[in-house]
């Protein structure tokens, strides 16, 4: 394989594991600002177009709209008796400029009875490449309740 050849394979196969990298490091910081009331690092990880539908929720439009998430009252009631958003390992596929991870989040939450599993949800998270790196350009949640439309994020069907 002539060296130029060599090069621009492996500066392909580094860009996809930078790539790769990115997605997964984005996706995790999404639990810990949730839980930390953040709302406008939480809405900065989506394009300004963004959008991020909670199953059994709302749908949310905007940079804006997402953030009021955060700090509306169903958010803030959690935060109050305290929770932790677990994000799970992706399955990321990459296709150019844009990206599909699929995954699993569990929500906890203190009760007087101790720590409990509040929700746990299929996710399907589309990304893009933007100016300043990945962003999410959509994020489905929807609860794991043995309905055919949660099972289906994770294979896009």
């Amino acid at each position: 394989m002539p060296q130029a050849m060599a090069e621009v394979t492996l500066a392909a196969r580094l860009q996809r594991l930078e790539d790769l990298e990115a997605i997964r490091t984005l996706i995790a910081r999404y639990g810990p600002l949730a839980d930390a009331g953040d709302a406008d690092a939480v809405s900065g990880l989506w394009a300004e177009d963004g959008r991020y539908a909670v199953g059994g929720m709302h749908e949310a439009v905007g940079r804006a709209a997402i953030a009021g998430f955060i700090t509306g009252s169903v958010h803030q009631a959690l935060m109050a008796a305290g929770c932790a958003h677990l994000l799970g390992p992706v399955a990321i596929t990459l296709e150019g400029d844009g990206a599909t991870a699929v995954g699993h989040s569990v929500l906890f939450e203190q009760r007087p009875e101790g720590v409990a599993v509040a929700r746990i949800a299929a996710n399907r998270w589309q990304l893009r490449r933007g100016n300043s790196g990945w962003e999410v350009v959509r994020r489905d949640n929807r609860l794991l309740d043995g309905s055919e439309a949660a099972r289906a994020l994770f294979t896009g069907a």
